[in-house]
């Protein structure tokens, strides 16, 4: 499976998704297509099951950072909430690419939901055990804090930008995130 996955990013990465076929995969892969169909039988498949995998590392990546964060005042959680997330999309930046590219041809909510629903958990659990800061509503807090965070990092993936300025963005968007909690916090 780790071959046939490796695989599949290769070729995303090499052809983008709308040359993405499990033939292609299975060649690259060292598989037979016969074993491709066994596991993926259709393109569709393939990309749920790798956007998958992808989104499950990530959410592990996330929880255990939150939970590494556990008491730390807010602006050490934000910094490395935003750190976490942000090496985990630039390990391998043409992947990450390549899978928001590869998205748009799948039903992916359930995906995205799951990834969420233990990303939230997690980082709002953290929240909640700031010494410096109490929410009113953390919930809330918590949502408007991830959706900044993760909104910011794809578009610095989307417009391509230079590891100067993605280095920039990153600094200012901490730099937002702590002065909103610390604005809003009771």
């Amino acid at each position: 499976m780790d071959a046939i996955f490796e695989a599949t990013l290769q070729v995303l990465v090499a052809e983008g998704p709308e040359h993405l076929t499990t033939t292609r995969v299975a060649e690259r892969a060292g598989v037979s297509v016969g074993t491709m169909y066994q596991y993926f039988p259709h393109k569709q498949g393939l990309l749920y099951a790798l956007n998958e995998r992808y989104l499950l590392a990530l959410a592990e990546r996330v929880e255990a950072q939150a939970l590494a964060c556990h008491g730390a005042p807010i602006a050490k959680m934000v910094e490395s909430i935003v750190k976490t997330y942000w090496a985990a999309k630039m390990e391998r930046p043409e992947v990450t690419r390549a899978l928001y590219r590869s998205v748009v041809e799948l039903d992916n909510d359930a995906l995205i939901e799951a990834f969420a629903r233990r990303v939230d958990t997690a980082t709002e659990a953290m929240l909640t055990t700031a010494p410096d800061a109490k929410f009113a509503d953390p919930r809330t807090v918590n949502l408007t804090l991830l959706t900044t965070i993760f909104g910011a990092v794809r578009n610095v993936f989307e417009r391509d930008l230079p590891a100067s300025e993605a280095h920039a963005v990153q600094h200012q968007l901490i730099l937002m995130c702590v002065a909103y909690l610390t604005a809003i916090k009771s």
